[in-house]
């Protein structure tokens, strides 16, 4: 069985609360899963598969302060690491997921989906979705 890292940062508890029901997901699979805040800072090599977790900030970035120095460490470990994407985001139209997910593949990452993407407090529907990216990441 994969073992699987869902690492995030979260300011308002938006992507948080996408990271718990990830977690929810995997575990109702009986995946084999670690939660950490990314100031854990958490080494993706001890896991199979990891899955991050990350808000829009500014125009459109990664957190700058803690997540995007966490995950600049972690692209060199991408290649051929079956990773997914998530988080929220108050404005625009989710141009920072797009950016993040070219980045993953420039750097050799193996993809889940699109990315999952909530626009402000994720509702019962953005949690279903976070719940299945959760059980079908498992046998991704």
């Amino acid at each position: 069985m994969s073992k699987i890292l869902v690492v995030y940062w979260s300011g308002s508890g938006n992507t948080e609360a996408m990271a718990n029901a990830i977690v929810e997901g995997i575990e109702s699979v009986n995946g084999d899963v670690h939660l950490a805040h990314v100031s854990e800072n958490p080494n993706i090599e001890d896991y199979d598969k990891v899955i991050f977790g990350c808000p829009a900030m500014g125009c459109e970035n990664l957190e700058d302060g803690e997540f995007e120095p966490y995950f600049a460490e972690c692209e060199s470990k991408l290649t051929d690491k079956k990773i997914a994407l998530f988080g929220s985001y108050g404005w625009g139209g989710g141009e920072w997921m797009y950016l993040w997910t070219d980045r993953c593949k420039d750097a050799g990452a193996i993809i889940y989906g699109d990315g999952l993407i909530c626009n402000e407090a994720p509702d019962d529907d953005v949690l279903n979705s976070c719940v299945e990216l959760g059980k079908e990441f498992v046998s991704f």
